[in-house]
C-alpha cells in the first residue's frame, strides 16, 4: 500500500521507504553501517597461520589502518564506507582514547569472544532518518587488563567475568552518552551527543566527535587521497572524488585536531623516522599530550575535542551537522528536526504495532526493531585481492594460497548486510540472514528482498551453486532455509501491498535457488541415497563429535537434520513453484518435480537405499543421526536433541483451490501417487483430505508427530518455561556416552554456556533455547493445525492431562518465548537474569538486550549480547500474537 503524499507525520517514514524503493531518493545513502569491530576479522587477517584474532588486535586497531572497512563507536557512514562519523571519549583516567568497543578474543574469553561494554540500541527507523544509541562510559580507568586476566583464569564450567563485576560502575560513577542522528534529507544529517554525569561527584569528560575517510589510498597506485580541512567561513569542508564535497558544522569552539588515517609506521613498520601524523594521532595528542602528533589545518581524520566538566546529574549537549555540498548549514539549534523525526518514528511504530495493546510488548517490539536496523553493516571483502595482496603492500605469505576461502576467489562483496551481532559477529552468516529477513520485511520489505537476492548474486554464490556460509569458512554448509525465508518475505510483503505479491522477486530468487538445490543434491548426498550430510549445519556442538570432521574410523554421518532440512527445502521450492505457476503454467512441472523429490527423501529417512536402515528409531520413537562404521554397519547416535525435531519443519499444506487452478500439477501428483504407492504411504494419507479438503505433505504421519510432540512438550525433556530446549534435559542425569573405535565421547545437558571447546565454545546447542528453531516449531504447528483442525488434540504439557489443539500449543509456545523479554510478576525480565548494576542504574531501566540464545532453565540471555538478528523474530511473534488467538482447551 503506497503512503499518501500529504506530508503528514503519520506516513513520513513510509514515504521515505517508498521513495527509496522507487529510486526517487537515496535515503539509504547514509546509515548505521559503520562496524563496531573491524579488528580480529578474517578479512583483516594477512597472517600465515590464519589466526585472525592475533593478526590485528584491539590494541593495534588505534594505530593500524584497516584494509577492508572501518569501525567506531555509535557511528554512521555512507553506503560504501568512504566517509565516517562516530564518537570518541576519554575520562582523563583511561590509558587509551575510547574510539571503539572493547571485548575479549576467542582465546581470551572462557566462552569465546565477548564484548565487555554496556551499550544499547534504543531506537531506529528503516530509512535511518532517526537513530538513537546509549553508551555507558565508566568514570574510572577502563578495566581492560582485569577483564582479560580474570576471564583467562576461568574455565568453561565457570560463568564469564563481566564488566560489572570489576566494580567500575559502583556508586553510579559513569556517564550516559546518548547519540542521536536525524536526517533533514538523504545526505543532510544532524547529530546530537548528550553526555550525562550519573555519578555523585563532579567529573571530567573529553567528548571527541570523529570524522574520517576510509583508507583507500594505501593499497594501489592512482587512488587520490581525500581531504578534511578547516573552512575559511567556519566549520569543516571534506572533499572526496566519489562523494563530492561535504560540510561539517558544529557547536561551540572545540579544538580541531587533524591526523591521517594511516598506519603508524614507527610502531608497526620499523621506520622510526616515518613522518606523521598517523591514525593514532588523536590518542597521542589527547591522552599522551603529544601536540606534535596532530595538525591544525587538514588531514584525512578529524577529532573535535570538547573538554567538559560535569557536576553530578548535569549534562552537556553537542550538536553537529554533516551535509553534502559546498555551503555550510547550521546545526539544529532548537532541536526541532530531532523532535520531528522522533515524532515520525513514533507514528511509524504506532502503525506497525496496531493490535499490540500491552505497552511493555510495544517497547520490546520497538527496541528489537532498533537493534535489527543498527545491525546493518557495510561488508567489504574481495577474496582474490585478499589472497594475492595489494600492489603497494608486502606480498602475503604464500601458505595462504590453499587455505581459508581459497576456493571462493569469485567472492567480491562491498554491500550493506544484516549482521548477526555488530561486535561478536561483524560478518554475515547465510542462515542467520535468512531469519533476519522476516522481521526486516515487517519494517522494510524492499530491504529484506534485496538481502535475500544479494546472497544469490554471482559475486556471492559459488559457480557450483553453493551459498557462502560465513567468512571464517565460506565453504561450510548452513541449513538451506533461503527458500523458506524468501517465500515468507513474499507473503509478508504481499500482505503489506494489499494482496499484490512481488512475483518478479520470487521468480528471481527461485531461479538462483534451483542451482543451489542442485548443489545440495550433488555435493551433500554422499552415497546418492537421498540422505544428506552437511556437517555441523549451524548447530555447532549439537553432535556427539564434530559432524563436519568425523573421528578416524568413523564413516559418513547420515544426518537426520540435514535430510529433514532438504525435505523442507524441497517443499519450500514446491510452494514457490506453485505460486509462480498461478501466473505462468510452465512452473507446474517444476512443482511436481520437487514434490517427487520430497517423497524420495521421505522414503530414505525410513529406509536408506532399501537396506533396512532408517533415521527413525522405532523403539525410542525419535529421529537420530546414524554413522557408518567398519564392517558395513550403521551406528545410531541416540542423542535426543534438536536434530531429531527438525523433521517437524518439513510440512506443507495444499489448498484444494490450488489443485483446481493447476490441473496439470494435480494430474502429475496423482500419477506419482498411483504409480509409486510405496512413496505415497510414507507421507500423510493423500486420499484423506483434512479440514476444508486440504492436502498435507509432511515427513510425519499422525503417530510419529504425536510421538515427537510427546517428548518435545515434556517439561522433563525439551519444554522449558521459555521455549523448546536444543537438547533433552534427560541428558543431565543420563549423559549420552559413546565408546567406539578407541574413542570416547560424552554429551551432557548444559542449559547455559558451552562446556565444550567444539567450534570455539562461543555458542551452545546442548540445552539452551534458540529463537530461530523455536520460531520454526511454532510455524510448523500452525501449519499442521490448518490440516488437522480442532479435532486433533495433543497433551500439553506432557503428563498434565490437558488436551490442546496444535494451534493452541503454538500459541502457548509463542507466549513462552515472549516471556523471555516481558516483565514477570516481580518486574524481572528473564532474559536479563539478575540485572547487573549497570542495567539497574537510572537511565537504563527500560534498556533491553537481545541475546544469541537463552538458558534452558532460567531464560537468562547468553552468547552474543546484541544479536538482534534472528532474535528479532520476537517482532514477528508479537505481531502474530496480536492477531486472532485460540484459547487452549
Amino acid at each position: 500500500m503506497e503512503p499518501p503524499e500529504d506530508g503528514s507525520v503519520a506516513w513520513a517514514e513510509r514515504r521515505r521507504i517508498a521513495e527509496q524503493g522507487r529510486g526517487d531518493r537515496a535515503w539509504s545513502l547514509w546509515g548505521p553501517y559503520l562496524s563496531e569491530r573491524q579488528w580480529g576479522t578474517v578479512r583483516e587477517d594477512y597472517s600465515s597461520d590464519g589466526d585472525a584474532w592475533r593478526a590485528l588486535t584491539h590494541e593495534e586497531a588505534r594505530s593500524r589502518a584497516y584494509r577492508w572497512g572501518e569501525d567506531g563507536l555509535a557511528g554512521i557512514c555512507d553506503e560504501r564506507g568512504g566517509l565516517n562519523l562516530a564518537l570518541a571519549l576519554w575520562n582523563g583516567r583511561d590509558r587509551i582514547l575510547k574510539e571503539r568497543l572493547f571485548g575479549l578474543t576467542n582465546q581470551e574469553g572462557n566462552h569465546g569472544e565477548d564484548v565487555k561494554e554496556v551499550y544499547h540500541y534504543l531506537d531506529a527507523v528503516p530509512s535511518h532518518a532517526y537513530l538513537r544509541m546509549l553508551y555507558r562510559y565508566p568514570q574510572g580507568a577502563f578495566p581492560y587488563e582485569d577483564l582479560v586476566r580474570e576471564n583467562l583464569a576461568r574455565g568453561r564450567d565457570q560463568p564469564e567475568y563481566e564488566i560489572d563485576e570489576t566494580g567500575i560502575f559502583a556508586g553510579d560513577r559513569f556517564f550516559d552518552v546518548t547519540v542521536e542522528y536525524a536526517k533533514a534529507d538523504a545526505d543532510d544529517i544532524y547529530a546530537v551527543i548528550t553526555a550525562l554525569n550519573r555519578g555523585p561527584e563532579t567529573a571530567d569528560l573529553h567528548v571527541v566527535p570523529l570524522l574520517w575517510f576510509r583508507n583507500t589510498w594505501s593499497w594501489q597506485a592512482g587512488q587520490a587521497r581525500p581531504r578534511i580541512a578547516r573552512a575559511p567561513d567556519g566549520g569543516v569542508v571534506c572533499t572526496h572524488e566519489r562523494l563530492g564535497p561535504y560540510r561539517l558544522a558544529f557547536d561551540g569552539a572545540p579544538d580541531l585536531l587533524f591526523c591521517e588515517n594511516d598506519t603508524n609506521l614507527r610502531r608497526h613498520g620499523g621506520q622510526p623516522d616515518a613522518p606523521g601524523p598517523f591514525k593514532d594521532g588523536l590518542h597521542a595528542a589527547i591522552v599522551e599530550g603529544d601536540a606534535a602528533a596532530v595538525r591544525r589545518d587538514a588531514g584525512t581524520k578529524l577529532g573535535l575535542h570538547y573538554a567538559l566538566r560535569l557536576e553530578p546529574g548535569a549534562s552537556a549537549r553537542i550538536r553537529l551537522r554533516l551535509s553534502a555540498g559546498a555551503r555550510i548549514r547550521a546545526v539544529d539549534g532548537d532541536g526541532s528536526t530531532i523532535r520531528q523525526r522522533r515524532a515520525e518514528a513514533d507514528a511509524f511504530y504506532e502503525e506497525l504495532q496496531d493490535g499490540i495493546a500491552d505497552p511493555d510488548a510495544r517497547a520490546i517490539f520497538r527496541q528489537a526493531a532498533a537493534g535489527l536496523i543498527w545491525s546493518k553493516q557495510l561488508y567489504c571483502y574481495d577474496v582474490r585481492r585478499w589472497l594475492v595482496g595489494d600492489p603497494l603492500q608486502p606480498a602475503p605469505p604464500r601458505g595462504r594460497d590453499g587455505g581459508r576461502n581459497s576456493q571462493w576467489q569469485h567472492f567480491a562483496a562491498a554491500d550493506v548486510l544484516s549482521m548477526p551481532d555488530t561486535w561478536e559477529y561483524p560478518w554475515f552468516a547465510a542462515w542467520d540472514l535468512a531469519f533476519h529477513c522476516l522481521p526486516l520485511a515487517l519494517l522494510d520489505p524492499g530491504f529484506a528482498k534485496k538481502q535475500l537476492l544479494l546472497l544469490t548474486r554471482e559475486w556471492y554464490m559459488h559457480p557450483n551453486g553453493q551459498l557462502p556460509a560465513y567468512e571464517w569458512e565460506f565453504g561450510d554448509a548452513n541449513p538451506p532455509v533461503h527458500a523458506w525465508a524468501a517465500y515468507r518475505v513474499f507473503e509478508i510483503d504481499r500482505d503489506r501491498r494489499g494482496g499484490r505479491g512481488d512475483i518478479a522477486f520470487l521468480e528471481g530468487v527461485f531461479h538462483k535457488l534451483l542451482i543451489n538445490f542442485t548443489w545440495w543434491v550433488n555435493r551433500k548426498d554422499a552415497q546418492g541415497r537421498n540422505v544428506f550430510q552437511g556437517g555441523f549445519l549451524g548447530l555447532d556442538n549439537v553432535g556427539v563429535f564434530d559432524r563436519s570432521r568425523p573421528p578416524p574410523g568413523f564413516g559418513v554421518v547420515h544426518q537426520a537434520d540435514g535430510t529433514a532440512w532438504m525435505a523442507m527445502y524441497a517443499l519450500n521450492m514446491m510452494r514457490i513453484a506453485l505460486e509462480l505457476a498461478l501466473h505462468n503454467d510452465v512452473y507446474e512441472s517444476t512443482a511436481s518435480k520437487f514434490f517427487e523429490h520430497f517423497l524420495l527423501i521421505a522414503e530414505a529417512m525410513t529406509d536408506m537405499g532399501g537396506e533396512g536402515f532408517g533415521l527413525w528409531d522405532e523403539a525410542d520413537e525419535f529421529y537420530y543421526d546414524e554413522v557408518d562404521i567398519p564392517g558395513g554397519g550403521m551406528l545410531p547416535l541416540r542423542v535426543r536433541s534438536m536434530v531429531g525435531l527438525v523433521p517437524l519443519f518439513a510440512v506443507e499444506v495444499i489448498e484444494p483451490s490450488v489443485l483446481q487452478r493447476l490441473p496439470d500439477f494435480a494430474r502429475r501428483l496423482n500419477w506419482v501417487l498411483e504409480n509409486r504407492p510405496h512413496l505415497a504411504r510414507l507421507v500423510s494419507r493423500w486420499t484423506e483430505g483434512g479440514v476444508k479438503d486440504r492436502k498435507l505433505l509432511s515427513l510425519l504421519r499422525g503417530h510419529r508427530m504425536k510421538a515427537l510432540l510427546r517428548r518435545m512438550l515434556d517439561e522433563a525433556e525439551f519444554l522449558s518455561p521459555y521455549g523448546v530446549r536444543s537438547l533433552s534435559k534427560v541428558h543431565r542425569d543420563a549423559p549420552y556416552v559413546l565408546n567406539e573405535l578407541g574413542a570416547s565421547f560424552t554429551v551432557r545437558y548444559d542449559p547455559a554456556d558451552s562446556t565444550s571447546n567444539m567450534f570455539g565454545g562461543n555458542s551452545n546447542w546442548r540445552g539452551p533455547v534458540w529463537m530461530p528453531m523455536n520460531y520454526l516449531i511454532v510455524e510448523a504447528l500452525r501449519r499442521f493445525h490448518t490440516y488437522y483442525g480442532d479435532d486433533f488434540l495433543v497433551e500439553y504439557p506432557t503428563g498434565s492431562g490437558s488436551q490442546c489443539t496444535l494451534s493452541a500449543i503454538a500459541d502457548a509456545l509463542e507466549d513462552r518465548l515472549i516471556a523471555l523479554f516481558a516483565r514477570d510478576p516481580e518486574g524481572r525480565r528473564p532474559a536479563l537474569g539478575d540485572r547487573a548494576p549497570s542495567l539497574t542504574a537510572p537511565g537504563a531501566e527500560e534498556a533491553l538486550l537481545f541475546h544469541e540464545f537463552f538458558d534452558g532453565d532460567t531464560g537468562r540471555g547468553l552468547g552474543a549480547s546484541h544479536q538482534t538478528g534472528w532474535t528479532a523474530l520476537i517482532l514477528t511473534l508479537l505481531r502474530d500474537r496480536a492477531r486472532s488467538r485460540e484459547a487452549p482447551r
